[in-house]
């Protein structure tokens, strides 16, 4: 499953009774503030990606111009799953968060977090400034492979050469959310997205009837530069401070961090791991326990021969220059942060982990092929009537937005998995992911009621006016509910895969599982488009990224975060249910309403309130336990720094 040598995560070691949490600990009040913080500004930036598309379709309407343009969306489309949502924060999160962990801890030599930025930042910017003109040179081509069936390309060959400059912009937006993610700030990469719109709407606004669709087009790609502008200033900030104020209290001249309080300590003595307990100088650490170590000395108390290594509390002498599993190392070769993954000699450190390319290499096919489904609905639906892409893209832009609120819920916890997987606290990590599961599939599932129940209506309101018309309404809303019956699928492989990467290697399961999906995917959009139209096409997206889902649930273990299966499956079982019951009582409901307002409302009122009941009866995601009182003693720094711009 994974190409890594290794053996995977460790196990958690408990503290000692009493003992203060861990440098990468977090309250749960802070999850909460910064999940609601960002759920808040993604729903502000849903709001106004309804605007752009409203605006798209008041103005070009669904037909031949919106199709041209919406074949050139599919680089932005592709970027931003490849360098903002998925592919870089699968790379960057576990490396930022490494070395966040390597500076907390004190680890001699220059800043890991500086170091980091300073070896892959400028190479970055190169490699994607080379892409953004190869997809501007190559337009042509793109355009070809992407819709055949297009009647006239040389529309979507002008808006694509304008989209293309995104893949530099969007790259430099998501290194920068990456970084400030892993710092655990959301204020300013939750704000990206309402930069994009906003400059999009008011360049179709400005524009339309000088430029027509190639506004749109233009808006893109100077949507791309707010969103990296937008971070640039919080970032910096963090990367200017000095490595030793990050919480901002003062210490002792001499005395070292104890993993955040700022505990003074007798000068020349070391760490204890976090406890503040005092050593003779020249001792070894203890990793957390105050046992006293005569200078040289294993952990346990076992002497080791000099130069020899330690073997990470279990008192076995290894050789000088051994990994820490007993595994040699070539000479310079630098250790992967605790899983024995050896590196040549001379490799660059980003913080401890190895930047290999081999993550990277897995993160992109398993983002490129997520994102790939776009890609066959395109295609497919470049042959039917003109307007087929368009529905297509209306009814997902709606129905997705249940998944993008629930996926904020691990786009914040995803740094602290990553944070625990790095300090070792398999637990911790295992803990919270199954938490992120059920509370994102009830989520998910109560919008996914709400649009199968109201899709006619919720078309209606947004987009029939202007040259949207009554036809594009019944087509895009049909559409809509069929793609909806996948939005649990796509949520799962969002939360999913981020089991797989938070450890910071590469993971070859992903990719696999995504390219089964694929497969899936164009088979059954090739059987079924004929019959079906657009419907058939959509239906085929939602089989294959549920079976993708699936198959990445089943492929849980040792090698990522070792998720307990039975246990999850029967939590999710409970929203599913829940949903099931939720839909019919919103289809009874909008039925007999007298208007799209009405009915929309009367249906999205009846499935809230049967799914919200069902789920209280069977307990879905823990509900009967909620709210849950948080004392004031497990506040921390971290939620106090919210209050400033986190």
């Amino acid at each position: 499953m994974d190409a890594a040598a290794g053996s995977g995560p460790r196990p958690a070691v408990p503290a000692p009774a009493g003992a203060p949490r861990s440098p990468g600990a977090v309250s749960g009040r802070f999850l909460a503030r910064a999940t609601l913080l960002s759920a808040a500004l993604s729903m502000a930036a849903a709001v106004l990606g309804l605007g752009r598309d409203q605006a798209l379709a008041h103005l070009f309407g669904a037909g031949a111009e919106t199709d041209a343009f919406l074949v050139a969306w599919t680089v932005p489309e592709m970027a931003s799953t490849l360098l903002i949502e998925d592919g870089m924060a699968f790379v960057l999160v576990p490396a930022f968060s490494l070395a966040l962990a390597r500076r907390g801890r004190g680890t001699p030599g220059p800043d890991p977090v500086r170091a980091l930025v300073a070896a892959s930042l400028p190479r970055l910017c190169l490699a994607l400034a080379g892409a953004a003109a190869l997809l501007v040179l190559g337009a042509p081509l793109l355009v070809a492979f992407l819709a055949p069936g297009l009647s006239d390309p040389s529309l979507a060959v002008a808006c694509t050469r304008l989209t293309a400059t995104c893949v530099l912009s969007f790259g430099l937006a998501g290194y920068c959310s990456a970084a400030l993610r892993a710092h655990r700030s959301y204020l300013a990469p939750g704000a990206i997205y309402i930069a994009y719109n906003a400059v999009i709407i008011a360049t179709m606004v400005v524009l339309a009837a000088r430029w027509g669709v190639r506004a749109a087009a233009l808006g893109v790609a100077l949507g791309g530069c707010a969103m990296a502008l937008a971070q640039a200033p919080s970032l910096w900030r963090r990367l200017a401070r000095r490595p030793g104020g990050g919480s901002g209290v003062p210490r002792a001249a001499g005395a070292d961090r104890d993993g955040g309080p700022g505990v003074p300590r007798a000068a020349g003595t070391d760490r204890d791991g976090g406890h503040g307990v005092t050593r003779a100088a020249g001792a070894d650490r203890d990793g957390g326990h105050g046992v006293t170590q005569a200078a040289g000395a294993d952990r346990d108390g076992v002497p080791q021969a000099a130069g020899a290594d330690r073997d990470g509390g279990h008192g076995v002498t290894r050789a000088a220059g051994a990994d820490r599993d007993g595994v040699p190392q070539a000479a310079g070769a630098d250790r992967d942060g605790g899983h024995g993954v050896t590196r040549a000699a001379g490799a660059d450190r980003d913080g401890g982990r190895a930047f290999t390319v081999g993550l990277v290499c897995a993160v992109l096919l398993f983002a490129v092929g997520r994102q790939s489904q776009v890609l066959i609905e395109r295609y497919f639906a470049s042959g039917l009537p003109a307007g087929a892409i368009s529905h297509l893209n209306y009814a997902q832009k709606v129905a997705q937005l249940p998944m993008s609120l629930a996926m904020m819920v691990c786009v914040v916890t995803f740094p602290v998995v990553a944070r625990a997987i790095a300090e070792g606290d398999v637990r911790r990590a295992r803990n919270r992911v199954e938490r992120d599961l059920t509370l994102m599939a009830c989520l998910v599932l109560l919008g996914t009621s709400v649009v199968v129940a109201c899709a006619p209506g919720i078309v209606h309101l947004l987009f029939q006016r202007g040259a949207f018309t009554a036809g594009d309404t019944a087509a895009t809303a049909a559409v809509m509910r069929v793609y909806a019956l996948g939005l649990l699928g796509h949520t799962l492989v969002g939360a999913l895969v981020r089991s797989y990467f938070s450890t910071g290697r590469a993971s070859w399961y992903p990719p696999a599982v995504m390219g089964i999906g694929v497969v899936a995917t164009i088979g059954l959009s090739a059987w079924a488009v004929g019959p079906w139209g657009a419907r058939g096409i959509a239906g085929a997206n939602a089989a294959g990224i549920s079976l993708t889902a699936l198959l990445l649930l089943l492929g849980l273990g040792p090698q990522s975060v070792p998720v307990r299966i039975p246990r999850v499956a029967g939590a999710l079982a409970r929203p599913v249910a829940a949903a099931v019951g939720a839909t019919a009582a919103g289809l009874a409901g909008a039925g007999p309403a007298d208007g799209p307002a009405a009915s929309t409302a009367a249906g999205c009122a009846c499935a809230s309130v049967v799914f919200l009941a069902l789920a209280w009866l069977l307990n879905a995601a823990g509900v009967r336990s909620l709210p849950l009182p948080v004392p004031h003693s497990v506040r921390s720094p971290l939620t106090r720094k919210l209050r400033h711009g986190r």
